[in-house]
């Protein structure tokens, strides 16, 4: 869009001198010099632009998981090499790629769009190399992100089987799973020698996923199991002769018993090696150089230089404040009592629950729909530009669901063959209160992640690390942004599903202290849990599993309130700068309209949008 800006800028500057005398040469040289610096310019940022298409389109032709999420059907048999030699050949390709954009591209010579992809390839590359110094502090099992439920996940939800050969890659693929699970138990043993290994409790969900992944036929007797089942839904779909339907099915018997059930019963024997060899410290501070690596993952998550400690204070002052506007909405429902005794009315009262059965999740989840498909309705008052991508609630897979998180979202593919995926985790409906319904469907669905993400994806013009990378701060900063704003626009009209919002924020200023408590103050596990148990409404089992989640990915809980806190300020500053020159829907665009970003290269945004208005 800048090239052809520029272009019209330049064709009519040509025009407006068109029919001048022989006098006037002298003045035609200026326009024509702008001219040519004009195309130099666009020159030099399309020559970036090739680079930007070449490195991502590498590192997508590398990652056959990669290429089946994006709808890809090239290598759609394979799995992502996980070795350590692919490791340190990454590192490699990151330090040249650094190298190349910085010596090769004058960056002056940028227009202003390609300005901003070149600032953010630095960053990401600056942060891939640094990363590579951490690679071991992770948990390859954890009962969030492990792969004892992602690799099933994986094939469920993002291999789709629309021809025979995607069956044949399918079973490719459960063949597959052994050198794939060698690569990563190798990765967890080498992580046991460096004394990185997840707390005690990590090992008991791990060991439950496991048995629930390799339960049923042609594991035992019994129903199919878990990747039987799909595979056998996806196959009839196809419509086969039943010859061919049945040879598929027996050929992906064979590998699930000659491949997946060994690699799991690997993965099995060494998590109870491990559980029997840890311990229960939890946070980030007992890992080799884990407060250097804590304060690493703060800066990249936050993309602020925030300390544990400022981070701390924020959450201790935000708890504060939320605290009081919950007991101002006890007034108004005319609730006796104290806040304690209002946590509890609205954690065990069963007005507040649909039933835990089949019918009641249905329920829930047509109510979810409801809403969005209301909020859908009403984007035109505060947004300009909507995703053309469709949105899908669905309810968390039986097979990982006890391990879960509350609720959570997933991308819609680019080519339109998948929609995007707001999952409610409906094991527990105790867990799931209806007063949370509303905040909880705004986040992760619309206006909240499926808006900015499918957004960000259908950019135009701009390099694809842009469309499909991200900052955590921004993103769920802008989730946590989107359960506010429709307070705004005169949703939360019952009085406890406003309770529901400050109860959603609030646990996401609770996730400051605890996060910070946990991984640079050495609070244990339970005095986490305990904070949480008396400062949110939330039952027991629910802040349990939060903080489990937050001791398994330090750092990445402090995002919300970070980045939500930046966008309301940086709102808030434009609203007094520009006065009745102010258009939220404006602002919204200019928050969304370049992607993910840190957020000071967000407040440079925003200040640039204020001072154009300004002129």
């Amino acid at each position: 869009m800048k090239s052809r800006i520029l272009a019209s800028v330049a064709v009519s500057a040509l025009l407006a001198l068109s029919g001048c005398g022989e006098g006037q040469k002298q003045e035609n040289a200026k326009p024509q010099t702008e001219q040519a610096a004009q195309k130099t310019q666009q020159s030099e940022s399309e020559r970036l632009n090739v680079f930007f298409e070449e490195t991502f389109n590498r590192e997508l032709m590398e990652s056959p998981e990669f290429q089946t999420y994006m709808g890809m059907k090239s290598n759609k048999g394979k799995w992502d090499d996980r070795s350590e030699e692919e490791a340190a050949k990454d590192l490699a390709q990151s330090k040249n790629d650094l190298k190349r954009l910085t010596s090769e591209f004058d960056f002056d010579k940028l227009d202003d769009g390609t300005k901003l992809s070149y600032r953010l390839a630095k960053l990401n590359l600056e942060q891939q190399i640094e990363g590579y110094n951490w690679r071991h502090h992770t948990y390859p099992v954890n009962q969030m992100r492990g792969w004892q439920s992602s690799l099933p996940t994986f094939l469920i939800n993002f291999h789709r089987v629309a021809d025979l050969e995607d069956a044949e890659a399918y079973i490719s693929r459960l063949e597959g799973v052994a050198a794939s699970a060698d690569q990563r138990l190798a990765g967890m043993k080498l992580r046991q020698e460096k004394g990185i290994l997840p707390p005690k409790f990590v090992f008991d969900h791990v060991i439950r996923d496991i048995g629930n992944v390799t339960k049923g036929a042609p594991f035992e007797a019994g129903e199919d199991s878990t990747l039987l089942a799909d595979f056998k839904k996806k196959v009839a779909g196809l419509k086969l002769d039943e010859a061919k339907s049945a040879d598929l099915i027996k050929r992906a018997e064979a590998a699930l018993v000659s491949s997946v059930k060994p690699s799991y019963d690997k993965l099995l024997t060494l998590v109870k090696a491990q559980q029997a060899a840890t311990n229960t410290d939890d946070g980030a501070w007992k890992l080799p150089d884990g407060g250097d690596f804590y304060s690493y993952r703060l800066r990249r998550i936050t993309t602020t230089d925030m300390t544990a400690s400022e981070i701390h204070d924020l959450g201790l002052s935000e708890v504060a404040r939320i605290h009081g506007e919950m007991r101002a909405i006890m007034k108004k429902v005319d609730f006796k009592g104290d806040l304690q005794d209002f946590f509890a009315f609205t954690r065990d009262d069963a007005q507040f629950y649909y039933p835990n059965t089949e019918e009641g999740k249905a329920a829930y989840l047509k109510k979810a729909t409801d809403m969005i498909n209301i909020m859908k309705s009403r984007l035109d008052e505060v947004f300009i530009t909507k995703p053309k991508a469709d949105l899908e609630v669905r309810k968390v897979e039986a097979f990982r669901e006890r391990s879960a998180g509350k609720a959570f979202y997933n991308r819609p593919a680019p080519d339109g063959s998948r929609p995007g995926y707001y999952y409610a985790n409906l094991y527990d409906m105790k867990s799931m209160p209806t007063y949370q319904m509303e905040a909880l469907a705004y986040h992760e669905g619309i206006p909240g992640h499926h808006m900015q993400l499918a957004i960000m994806q259908e950019l135009e013009n701009v390099p694809k690390f842009r469309k499909f990378g991200g900052y955590t701060a921004y993103s769920e900063g802008w989730g946590l942004y989107s359960e506010a704003l429709p307070k705004e626009m005169g949703f939360y009209e019952d009085p406890y599903s406003d309770f529901g919002r400050l109860a959603m924020e609030l646990w996401r200023a609770c996730r400051l202290v605890v996060d910070t408590g946990l991984h640079d103050k050495k609070w244990t596990r339970e005095k986490a849990i305990d904070y949480l148990k008396v400062n949110t409404p939330n039952p027991e089992g629910d802040v349990i599993k939060a903080i489990e989640r937050y001791i398994v990915m330090p750092g990445q809980a402090t995002a919300y309130k970070i980045g939500m806190i930046k966008i309301l300020a940086l709102r808030e500053m434009a609203k007094e700068k520009l006065g009745d020159k102010f258009d939220i829907r404006e602002y919204h665009e200019v928050v969304l309209k370049d992607g993910a970003v840190p957020m000071k290269i967000l407040e440079e945004n925003v200040n640039q949008w204020i001072k154009s208005k300004s002129e």
